[in-house]
C-alpha cells in the first residue's frame, strides 16, 4: 500500500500537500453554505401559506370574524354570523357571531352541549344602557315568561352590568358548563352569572323557539348573513 495512492485521499489529511488543503477546505465550506441557503429558502416558502390559512375570516355587514378562537383552553369554531336590525327602516344594531366546539345547525344540540361556547355582539350603532336593559327584559319575557327566582336574580345581575356601547364596541358572553356565563363589555370583564340554567335561557333568546328575529337565529345556525 505504501507504493500506491490511498483509497480515500480526501480523508488522509497528513498525506495531502499543504498547497491543496486550503482549496479543499474552501470547497467544503462553500458547499455547506449553499446547502444552508437552500434549506432556509425552502422553509420560508412552506411557512407562509400555513400562516395565511390560520388567519382566514368570515364577514357579515363588512365586519370580519376569525374562523377559530381559543376560549379557556378550548378551540371553538365559528358556527354562524347574523345581522340584527330594528325598526321598519331596518337599521342595523349589531352583528352577532356564535362560536361552538362542534358546529351544528341544530339549535337544541348547541343549547344542550356540555362544551363551552361564545356569543359576540359587535355593535354598528350607539346603544344606551337603558336600551340594552329593555332588550334583555323583552328577550327573557319571550323565552321564559314564568322564570324562577334564580333566573330573575341572574337577569337583575346582567341588567346591572348594562352600559352605553358605541359603534364598533363589543359585548361578549362566554358560557362554560358547570360554571356559568361570563360577561365582557368592550374588553372589561363584568363578572360571571353562575348556573347552567341561566346561560341556557339566555342563549335561547337567540336560538330558542321565539328568537329576536328568524333571520338572526338562522344566521347563527349557519345560514347566510343578511
Amino acid at each position: 500500500m505504501s507504493n500506491t495512492e490511498p483509497a480515500f485521499p480526501e480523508f488522509e489529511a497528513t498525506q495531502v500537500p499543504s498547497s491543496r488543503a486550503p482549496r479543499i477546505s474552501l470547497v467544503i465550506r462553500a458547499s455547506l453554505f449553499a446547502f444552508a441557503l437552500m434549506v432556509v429558502s425552502i422553509c420560508g416558502r412552506s411557512a407562509t401559506p400555513l400562516r395565511a390559512s390560520a388567519e382566514t375570516t368570515r364577514e357579515c355587514n363588512g365586519i370580519g370574524f376569525p374562523d377559530h378562537i381559543e376560549v379557556q383552553g378550548a378551540l371553538l369554531t365559528l358556527n354562524g354570523l347574523a345581522l340584527r336590525t330594528a325598526s321598519v327602516f331596518q337599521v342595523s344594531l349589531y352583528v352577532a357571531a356564535l362560536y361552538v366546539a362542534e358546529p351544528s345547525n341544530d339549535p337544541r344540540a348547541i343549547l344542550e352541549s356540555s362544551a363551552p361556547n361564545e356569543l359576540i355582539l359587535q355593535f354598528t350603532r350607539e346603544v344606551s344602557a337603558s336600551e340594552l336593559r329593555k332588550s334583555l327584559q323583552e328577550g327573557f319575557a319571550r323565552t321564559s315568561p314564568r322564570r324562577p327566582p334564580a333566573l330573575e336574580e341572574g337577569l337583575k345581575q346582567l341588567s346591572g352590568w348594562a352600559a352605553d356601547v358605541k359603534s364598533g364596541q363589543r359585548i361578549t358572553f362566554i358560557q362554560t358548563p358547570g360554571k356559568g356565563m361570563q360577561v365582557d363589555i368592550n374588553g372589561i370583564v363584568k363578572g360571571t352569572i353562575t348556573g347552567d340554567a341561566f346561560a341556557k335561557t339566555f342563549m335561547s333568546i337567540w336560538l330558542g323557539d321565539n328568537p329576536q328575529t328568524p333571520e338572526l337565529k338562522g344566521g347563527l345556525l349557519g345560514a347566510p348573513c343578511g
